[in-house]
């Protein structure tokens, strides 16, 4: 035990010291080998790369997989439904990890983090958790895949999706409007993931 109160410090302190850089030294790439791109970009993601959820119904039956990643300065989401009732059915990204039934209340409401309208036809919309409609076929599959921009799971950004509670993905009863404000008319929560 007291070797280890020793050698984590002293590791750490190790670790720092080789992440270093003296402006002098030859060793190191340069500015201008390296196109003069400037000072680097900070990083803007800690945490997992990606994240999935079972999207179930009240009932437990899973209706759709979601993933989320980032990828670059934005989120990608992709839905996919599995047996569900052909037609068109509005989705989100909620504020909260939780997926209580029947009716999911506890999953929050839409991921806004800047503050905006919903939907995207709306003049002053639109939320960051707002997504596509989830079109699904006669097969009971359909799927969808949307970049969000200026956006991550987590990390520095104000615009992180994951945050001390977590976040869900959630698929109501009938399509969005894109238009009207909190949730564009898309009705019940029938089915909602956490993502982890």
């Amino acid at each position: 035990m007291r070797l280890a109160q020793w050698l984590i410090p002293g590791f750490s302190a190790l670790a720092l010291a080789a992440c270093a850089t003296d402006g002098d030294s030859g060793d190191n790439m340069d500015s201008a080998a390296a196109g003069d791109a400037g000072p680097p970009a900070a990083v803007s993601t800690i945490g997992p790369p990606r994240l999935s959820a079972d999207l179930r119904d009240s009932a437990g039956r899973t209706r759709a997989r979601a993933t989320a990643e980032t990828s670059g300065d934005s989120l990608r989401v992709r839905v996919e439904a599995v047996g569900m009732s052909a037609g068109a059915y509005g989705a989100h990204l909620h504020t909260t990890g939780r997926c209580d039934g029947p009716g999911f209340e506890t999953a929050g409401p839409h991921w806004n983090p800047t503050g905006q309208m919903h939907g995207k036809d709306n003049p002053k919309g639109m939320h960051k958790g707002d997504l596509p409609n989830l079109v699904v076929g006669t097969d009971g599959r359909g799927s969808f895949e949307y970049t969000i921009p200026n956006a991550g799971l987590s990390g520095m950004l104000p615009t992180s999706l994951i945050d001390g509670d977590g976040a869900a993905v959630v698929i109501h009863a009938a399509p969005d409007d894109f238009r009207t404000d909190p949730s564009g008319k898309s009705g019940a929560r029938i089915a909602c993931g956490v993502l982890g």
